[in-house]
């Protein structure tokens, strides 16, 4: 992209996990309510579980995550407590027993966890829903903490697929995010997955770091993929907000790559990824074997995004368990308690954790398709859209607010119909933000459009 615009699109937006996106969550939605929600469920829907395990052995200074530090194992097993009773507290609440096709273990570090609290977690999944045949149970794992017996346990209980953080490999990069993990490391844990039988293994890569360089960038992306050969990479930006993340501003602001660096470093990734190595890309920040789940669903246009990012997860319905567990349901959104003891003390009432969320209307439905068909196709026919919701297609105002970027190249506009270009891809988020009736110029607790 051209240096200067580049510049003129240096953003701050959303990244469209939701609609609306949870800085438009109040505390109006409770425990109580999302009781109320739960119980009124159609009990032939299936479900996707996210599982959140707020504890790291130590702080990565990147990380935009909620999660606790800890070097012993009592806060963990007592929060553990908690999250299990929160899981007999939500299965009670349902309709009856339902059916689960998406298990995805979050953090934090769930690595931090005991082989055996892994495992008693699974089986009392397996005891409260219905496990379909061939569902996904996904865990992100850290290579620093997982041990072999860890992985041994993963596999056993059923485990498919490993989200492995890599981040970057250059040990100048690394210190500078505390995050020391030489590929050594990394290895062995692939190998031990490879060794024990879990079929999928996916990598996260950052740009956008501390002191990283373009070319830098560039030979971690390929000693990764040529070492671990990962069926799936991410290749997410770093959103630097030491204004929401006070751990964030160990990183001078000094260190940080500037907006051409960083651009380059996305588009540069991403042409190694795709045209040397052969990776499909998916959406914004994606990438698959083109024999993948996840590149074949984007070619049956049945790609879909939650919180979790790009999946091929098609359930409806998202509960989240944890402290900061966010779920999605066909009445609105909801996210228990971020601090940990008030998580616990409120489970231990025997109460839902909900502190906060949004009942979702008509119009947010309407705009939620098309937010998350332009963020994983990146094309829309709001005509097409529109009379699935048996609603005008009456958008003027958001296509005339997409002019200043059909005119720099970024997105091809043909009467209601939307076509993100080449070129535009990368301002995908700025593109679906026309569309949101939430968003305030200016607002600063977004990261930047690249």
């Amino acid at each position: 992209m051209r240096p200067d615009l580049a510049a003129k699109y240096d953003l701050r937006v959303p990244r469209y996990t939701s609609y609306p996106t949870a800085p438009h969550f109040h505390p109006g939605v409770t425990g109580e309510a999302y009781g109320g929600w739960l119980a009124e469920m159609d009990p032939n829907l299936e479900l996707s579980l996210y599982l959140h395990i707020a504890f790291c052995a130590e702080m990565c200074w990147f990380c935009g995550c909620h999660t606790k530090i800890t070097k012993k194992y009592g806060p963990v097993a007592a929060y553990m407590d908690a999250l299990w009773r929160e899981i007999e507290l939500v299965a009670e609440a349902l309709p009856r027993r339902m059916t689960a096709r998406h298990i995805h273990f979050g953090g934090g570090s769930p690595t931090i966890l005991k082989s055996d609290d892994f495992v008693r977690t699974i089986d009392l999944l397996k005891s409260r829903f219905l496990l379909k045949d061939g569902a996904e149970v996904a865990v992100e794992l850290d290579p620093r903490t997982a041990d072999e017996a860890y992985v041994k346990a993963m596999a056993g209980a059923g485990v498919t697929r490993a989200s492995i953080g890599v981040q970057d490999l250059d040990p100048k990069v690394q210190q500078a995010i505390n995050r020391i993990q030489p590929y050594e490391v990394t290895d062995r844990v692939v190998g031990w997955l490879r060794q024990y039988g879990v079929p999928e293994v996916n990598i996260d890569l950052v740009y956008g770091l501390p002191h990283q360089t373009v070319d830098g960038l560039l030979e971690t992306i390929d000693t990764a993929i040529r070492g671990f050969t990962p069926r799936r990479v991410a290749l997410f930006g770093y959103a630097h907000v030491p204004w929401m993340k006070k751990h964030m501003r160990l990183i001078p602001d000094e260190t940080l790559p500037d907006t051409e660096t960083r651009w380059q470093q996305y588009e540069k990734g991403c042409k190694l990824l795709t045209e040397t190595h052969g990776y499909v890309q998916i959406g914004l920040d994606h990438f698959a074997a083109p024999d993948d789940a996840m590149a074949v669903a984007l070619n049956a246009k049945k790609l879909h995004r939650n919180f979790q990012g790009y999946t091929t997860d098609s359930a409806s319905t998202l509960i989240g368990f944890g402290a900061s567990g966010i779920g999605s349901l066909p009445q609105g959104y909801v996210v228990n308690e971020g601090e940990v003891h008030a998580y616990q003390r409120t489970i231990a009432e025997g109460r839902l954790a909900t502190s906060r969320g949004v009942a979702i209307s008509d119009d947010d439905r309407l705009r939620r398709e098309i937010i998350e068909r332009l963020m994983c196709d990146l094309e829309i026919d709001l005509d097409a859209v529109a009379a699935r919701h048996g609603v005008p297609a009456d958008f003027a105002a958001e296509l005339d607010s997409l002019k200043p970027l059909q005119a720099d190249g970024m997105v091809s506009l043909d009467g209601n119909r939307i076509t993100v270009t080449h070129d535009g891809r990368t301002l995908v988020r700025a593109v679906c933000a026309a569309f949101d009736r939430y968003l305030k110029a200016g607002e600063q607790r977004h990261s930047k459009a690249v």
